[in-house]
Parts: C-alpha cells; structure tokens; sequence
C-alpha cells in the first residue's frame, strides 16, 4: 500500500509509468527499503536496478526474484509491484531467521516492462538477456518524442557503460495471474510452466483529407472505413483459431482529429496471441492478409508492421520443480498453467533456468485500477517463492 500511494489514482489504481518521476520515486523508495534490510543496490545502463543480499560463497551464481513497478496509466496496485515486493519480503523473513543461503540473493526491478510509455514491452529485462541492443533501447522515444537515454540521464543514472549481466542459478517471478482461471478453479497457486506465443503490430492507413461536407462518400479516400471493414474480419480470424487465441486492437488514433474533415491518416494496433506455434503463425499470416485486403479494397495505402515479439517460452524443469516441491510441502491447492501475458520471465528464460508462480486475482482483472488480491493469496504466493529460492540458494 505505500507502494501504491505512489502515482495513486482517484479510482484506486496506479498511474506510475516507466522512468516518469513517480517511477523514479517508487524505485527510490524501494532501494530504502533494500538498504535497510542490509542489502547493497545497483542500477545498470538501462535503468534495470538489483537488490543483492550477500550469500555464504558470494562468488556463486545468485538466485534472482522480481518482476518491475511500472505500470500502465490506469493500472493497479499489484500487476508488477507484487513480484518485486514478495522478493524483498524474501529477503527479510531470512533476515528476521539471522540464515544465510549459500548463493547470494538478488531481487531485480526490471525496467519499463509494461511498454506503454516506450514502444517495446519488457524492455529492460531484453536488454539484459542480450536481446535488444542497448542502443536501441536508449533510442526509444515516447509519444512527446522523450527519449528512454534522455530519462536515464535525468534519472542520474549512468548510461555509458555496457549491461553487466551477472551470473545467474535461477530466476523466478511471482506474479498475479492477471486471468481468471486460478479464480474459477479455486486454487492458490498457479504453477506456471511457459508462457504463450505473442506480438503486436502496428498498423497505418493512409487517406486524404477533405471537408466532411461538400465531398461525396464515393469520392473519399478514408480510412476510417478501410477500418471499419477490417475490424470484424480480425475478430472472425481470432474466433476461427479456437477459445486459446487472443486479438486485441488497443490503439486507434486518427489525424487530423478534426470533427469535420475526413481522417488522412490512420494508425492502430494489433497485439495477436496463442500458445500453439502453428496456430500463432497463422493466425498472424492471416491478421496481414485481412489489413492488407482491406487497403486494397478502398484503394488505400499502408500496411500491418510487426513492431515487437515474444516467441512462447518452456520454462526450465529444475525451476518448475523447485516451485512444485514448494507448494507441496505448503500443502496449498495448485495446478499448472501456461501464462497468457508476457512477463520478463520470458527474456530472462533465454539466458538463465527460469519459472513463474500465479496468485489469483479478483474477477481476473488486470491493467485496471479495480485490480486486486486478497493478502493470503498474495501470502501463499510469497511462502511459495520463499521455499523455492531457499531450496535453489543451496550448494549443488
């Protein structure tokens, strides 16, 4: 709740987008509190920050939890922030026993995952796994043409130096489920064994602009009806893929935005998912098609871009045991699942053994201010990290 004071929105939520100066509060309140459990703290280059809890061998791979407190402009208090905390709360429980894990602990903050600001989600975490190169990363420009480099630098941190990703045992992120399965099924936790296949694209129509009033319909080079055509074929597309597949238009923005001129240019999303590989590639084959016959149809220029992808992910079998063993002997009701939302899990499975734990969250709703889960919930989840990291901190 102190977390979420920070950027708090009047309907209960949390506006606190990447590297804005509620961001950069949030990560300064956080690295207090990591300090003041004894641990050291670090930012990298492209703002990524860990909270190191020295080991019995510090010189061994260190055993990382976390997830990011970014969100989206009218998000919650959970999505993100949970993980984060949960990993400190880790941290002070052992504190609180005076134990000591042979590996060293690392609790990270990933930056800009939620890829609202800046145009590339899981940013932070993709640079690290060597992913994204950095300088692309810095390039990365907001829609006030801000730059990711520029809010680094106004941040004090230091840019100019290459991302040191340090030697890794294991990475887990616990996390709300952001669905409603765990819910409906009446189970504590989730035990997460991948994540599904997704991307997004961005799409551009381009028209001509003129007086809404003296031009004839037939006349008109507008985009807004090369949409208007479009639209229902995607979601037919997505429906012909089976219950698993996911479309969603997020963005629509038109120009010039004039109530009486015809739009002249036009500029929407497409964020595509499905679990199965060959059913994600068609279904993406066939969300190109539809745009492009639509162009084609109103005699329309422009086309369906990918901007960004996560391929699906397996997670690693060591780490997934390590949260089956947890729950187990915690005795909480739990089933497997694969995530339908990317998370840095996804870039850090690519470079280091890698898992997930779901807590249920109310009605499913995420990316919402009325977001929510109930404290044993988040508790459960927590005691399950807690077991998995200490059973992985352990001398091979």
């Amino acid at each position: 709740m102190d977390m979420s004071a920070i950027g708090a929105t009047a309907h209960g939520g949390c506006n606190r987008q990447a590297l804005t100066d509620l961001d950069i509060e949030g990560r300064r309140l956080l690295s207090q509190w990591g300090r003041a459990a004894g641990c050291s703290v670090r930012v990298d280059a492209i703002g990524n920050l860990f909270i190191r809890r020295t080991g019995r061998d510090d010189t061994l791979p260190v055993v990382l939890a976390g997830s990011h407190l970014d969100t989206q402009p009218t998000g919650g208090r959970y999505d993100g922030v949970y993980g984060v905390l949960a990993g400190l709360e880790v941290i002070e429980a052992l504190n609180d026993q005076e134990l000591i894990t042979e590996h060293p602990l690392e609790v990270a903050v990933w930056c800009n995952e939620e890829g609202c600001r800046f145009p590339f989600a899981m940013m932070g975490s993709a640079v690290w796994a060597s992913r994204l190169p950095l300088a692309e990363a810095h390039a990365l420009k907001d829609r006030n043409g801000i730059s990711v480099l520029a809010e680094l630098a106004r941040a004090g941190i230091e840019t100019r130096v290459p991302v040191h990703r340090q030697a890794v045992k294991a990475a887990l992120e616990v996390h709300i489920e952001q669905g409603p399965v765990l819910e409906q099924r009446a189970k504590t936790i989730g035990v997460v064994t991948g994540v599904q296949h997704m991307c997004r694209y961005e799409a551009l129509i381009e028209g001509q602009e003129v007086h809404a009033g003296p031009t004839p319909m037939h006349q008109r080079r507008d985009p807004v009806r090369a949409l208007a055509g479009i639209l229902p074929l995607l979601y037919q597309a997505a429906t012909r893929h089976g219950p698993d597949a996911r479309l969603t238009i997020g963005i629509i923005e038109t120009q010039p935005g004039s109530a009486n001129t015809v739009v002249g240019r036009l500029r929407f999303t497409i964020d595509l998912r499905h679990p199965d590989a060959e059913q994600y590639r068609s279904l993406c084959m066939e969300a190109e098609r539809i745009v492009a016959d639509g162009l084609a149809a109103e005699s329309l220029t422009g086309r369906a871009h990918r901007v960004w992808e996560a391929p699906g992910v397996r997670f690693d079998p060591s780490c997934v045991g390590a949260i089956r063993t947890a729950v187990a002997a915690l005795g909480y009701p739990a089933i497997e699942l694969v995530s339908g939302a990317g998370h840095d899990s996804c870039n850090t499975s690519y470079v280091a053994p890698t898992a997930m734990i779901f807590v249920p969250c109310a009605g499913g709703l995420s990316h919402n201010e009325a977001e929510s889960a109930s404290p044993a919930d988040l508790e459960a989840g927590a005691n399950v990290l807690l077991q998995a990291m200490v059973a992985l901190a352990r001398r091979d």
